[in-house]
């Protein structure tokens, strides 16, 4: 609480908290985006929620966040109410907590956002998974979240940030940006301008879909990496997802991508040995063991046609983000060092060549599970 750089957080989890005293404010987790706190209060339950400064570089409109969340919240426990899930599992789901004044969001002095939510209890996170029973409970988790929104209208949703997982989007940025900044020269430089020089060809196979009407828009959780998924500590089974900014309209194979991406990379996506990084099928035919069966009634024909697409894209365009954001200096992603969003590029990129290389056993997987 001595901390001079905590002030403002310890001012900003006050609002949130009128009738009882802050002790302690930590910051909390590993985010890329949101700086992250952990709040706990006086008394003898010494109470817990997660204080957060939002990123407004990032989301410009906080309050179609806060929109979001109350949304899909509401829907979320209604569908839980008519289809209770099985005796002895749990799905939670953060609740956004008011200031004093019964604000969702406080405004500070310096003009930053700040927004409390509640903290879970007896849950914990995993940044990589360690075997196939936590890879099948990480697929229940997004089968889960889908199927919870499968009938909640997307156009109640607001698009809290536009261009989200448009993988053409984000190569044009990339182009703009080579093009006004010249790149460092080094090995691990050379090797991404040219592994996308390679891969841009395959940036709109999804998009294109949808434009064809193969596939269609749905609510979506955005950013399930392995991180996101909530586990409970007694049992170990999956309890929800959290880091919920990006739930929008999209494409259900963007979260199925990224969550085979982080879900099946052990080494994880800040391995330092990143020629090392391999993607894992076994980790794959677990996370869609646990996907499938809970969606497989909502799934339609071209679904199926485009799991491997996903998955082969979403690692490319993850890289390719991480890559744009080195070249321009670090504005999206923090970085503790100013080449970390280079290594974490090149993770994504090694990780989308183990994809390509294992693409005939990893659709027998897609198929196996079908």
């Amino acid at each position: 609480m001595q901390n001079t750089s905590l002030t403002l957080p310890i001012s900003a989890a006050e609002q949130f908290s009128p009738s009882r005293p802050v002790r302690d404010v930590r910051i909390y987790g590993k985010g890329n985006v949101h700086d992250t706190f952990l709040v706990t209060l006086e008394g003898v339950e010494r109470d817990k929620f997660i204080l957060q400064r939002l990123n407004t570089h990032v989301f410009n409109q906080p309050h179609l966040i806060i929109n979001n969340i109350q949304i899909f919240s509401e829907h979320m426990a209604h569908r839980l109410r008519r289809e209770p899930l099985s005796s002895g599992r749990r799905w939670e789901v953060p609740v956004l907590l008011l200031t004093g004044e019964g604000q969702d969001l406080w405004l500070d002095p310096e003009g930053s956002f700040w927004r409390a939510i509640s903290f879970i209890e007896k849950a914990r996170v995993l940044e990589t998974i360690q075997n196939l029973d936590q890879a099948r409970e990480v697929g229940w988790a997004l089968a889960m979240f889908h199927r919870l929104l499968s009938d909640l209208p997307i156009e109640t949703l607001s698009d809290t940030l536009e261009g989200f997982h448009i993988t053409p989007r984000y190569l044009d940025h990339y182009d703009r940006v080579l093009a006004e900044n010249r790149p460092p020269q080094s090995p691990e430089v050379e090797y991404g301008l040219r592994f996308v020089a390679e891969k841009r060809m395959q940036a709109g196979v999804l998009e294109s879909a949808k434009a064809q009407g193969r596939l269609r828009l749905r609510p979506i959780h955005g950013d399930p990496k392995v991180n996101n998924v909530l586990f409970d500590t007694d049992t170990n089974q999956a309890v929800g997802l959290i880091d919920l900014d990006t739930v929008k309209p999209g494409l259900i194979h963007y979260d199925i991508g990224d969550c085979l991406r982080s879900g099946c990379n052990p080494m994880g996506e800040e391995a330092e040995d990143w020629k090392a990084v391999r993607f894992d099928p076994d980790l794959c035919r677990a996370v869609l063991q646990g996907y499938l069966p809970v969606v497989r009634d909502t799934l339609g024909p071209h679904d199926w046609d485009y799991l491997y697409e996903a998955l082969r894209l979403i690692a490319f365009e993850l890289g390719l983000r991480f890559f744009t954001d080195f070249l321009e200096g670090n504005i999206y992603f923090k970085a503790d060092q100013p080449n970390q969003n280079l290594r974490r590029a090149l993770v994504q990129f090694k990780l989308s060549e183990s994809i390509e290389s294992q693409a005939a056993d990893i659709k027998t997987v897609i198929l196996e599970t079908r």
